[in-house]
């Protein structure tokens, strides 16, 4: 641990200005595409620390350089700046002031550990064979900001990337890494059940949509459960419907429900779709129904890079002990960093935030969602080390 040992000590006498900054962000929470608070206060930091900038996606992302004095490769940092349409219920000071939004997937903490990076990596320019570019991106709960991004060359002269998410299932100070698909592509979907309205006394002149879409849901959810190998992942969750009005004696014209559809293989990606509109062409078709789907692709399989994740595995175990750093299994959920990873090598790991003792155990997009700010220091270290040793270890 020794060889990081310092790293990691800057970094914790940094800890009140990332603790400052991360609670700054909580306070003021921004949806996706409205990150332009946020993105002017990091954009500010950054120039402060004498990095060259640019602002991308209208304002809402923010792309950082900071150039070695000696040249060479070039890696890319990157953080994600939006919040989530919940309302917070946590009792805490830096609660959030904005209505109906929250920081509760860790994005305020993702951003101002990477500010806490790069003020780390700005006192060492000299020390770097090679460029630093720190990428803060906005609308990552859509799936739409890293494509963004992408397409506004945020990855510019980038030949690798890092990422990093905190998670309250792995305890504080704690780093998870994996190669290969390390989380699953996500995409959403919408359908639209369209019958014939009628009286609830007399079904038998209507075609109730409300009984179609029940009886194609239930049919859809046997795709996972009979059509995708046991060893493979897959998930096929409905997670909200609408139909009807205010009266109970009312059948009406339509019923829609939507979801989402996870996979961590690119065909079964492609299978999942195509099968539920076999399914729902026999089941709404058989019940005399008409419908309209809708596929929403949002997210591709975030694949790990074998090397960028074994140097990061490395500088993590050296700086934390073995005990601490441990090989995850795959996640269901999605990140669109995969945008990026289709573009440039690159490895997502997670840092542990979660500590009981202090009532941080909510999950990701919980009203009560927060964060052990002990393990900012840590994150802050990793990221400036794992750029280090990229830039001047291989």
């Amino acid at each position: 641990m020794d060889k990081y040992e310092a790293i990691l000590q800057k970094a914790r006498g940094l800890g009140e200005k990332v603790v400052q900054l991360r609670r700054e962000f909580h306070q003021r929470p921004e949806l996706a595409f409205q990150e332009l608070t946020t993105a002017k206060r990091v954009e500010g930091v950054l120039r402060d620390l004498g990095l060259e900038v640019e602002t991308l996606v209208k304002g809402t992302g923010v792309r950082g350089l900071l150039r070695g004095r000696r040249s060479g490769k070039t890696i890319g940092l990157r953080a994600d700046m939006d919040a989530l349409p919940v309302q917070e219920e946590a009792d805490v000071p830096y609660r959030s002031i904005n209505p109906g939004v929250m920081h509760a997937c860790g994005h305020d903490a993702h951003t101002a550990m990477l500010l806490g990076a790069a003020m780390l990596l700005a006192g060492h320019r000299n020390d770097l064979a090679g460029d630093v570019v720190f990428i803060f991106q906005p609308a990552e709960e859509t799936g739409e900001g890293a494509k963004k991004m992408v397409e506004e060359e945020a990855l510019e002269g980038v030949d690798g990337l890092i990422g990093l998410h905190v998670s309250t299932a792995y305890d504080a100070g704690t780093f998870g890494y994996r190669s290969g698909p390390v989380m699953a592509a996500g995409d959403f979907f919408e359908v639209k059940i369209m019958g014939k309205g009628g009286h609830g006394g007399m079904p038998h002149l209507a075609i109730d949509p409300i009984t179609i879409a029940a009886s194609a849901i239930t049919a859809l959810q046997t795709l996972v459960s009979r059509e995708v190998d046991p060893i493979e992942s897959a998930v096929l969750s409905i997670c909200k419907m609408e139909a009807g009005g205010k009266a109970y004696n009312i059948i009406p014209d339509s019923a829609t429900f939507g979801g989402t559809i996870r996979s961590l293989d690119p065909k079964l990606r492609k299978f999942l779709p195509k099968r539920m509109e076999e399914i729902l062409d026999g089941v709404v078709g058989g019940m005399r129904g008409r419908y309209e789907f809708n596929l929403m692709e949002r997210f591709p399989v975030t694949v790990n890079d074998e090397r960028m994740t074994v140097l990061a595995a490395k500088v993590a175990t050296e700086m934390l002990g073995k005990k601490k750093v441990f090989q995850m299994t795959p996640l269901m959920g999605s990140e669109d960093i995969s945008y990026y990873f289709q573009k440039v090598r690159g490895s997502f790991f997670y840092l542990g935030v979660k500590n009981e003792k202090k009532g941080f155990v909510y999950p990701h997009h919980h009203p009560r969602f927060d964060i052990d700010e002990d393990a900012l220091p840590i994150g802050t270290a990793l990221s400036a080390a794992i750029a280090m040793e990229y830039l001047n270890g291989e």
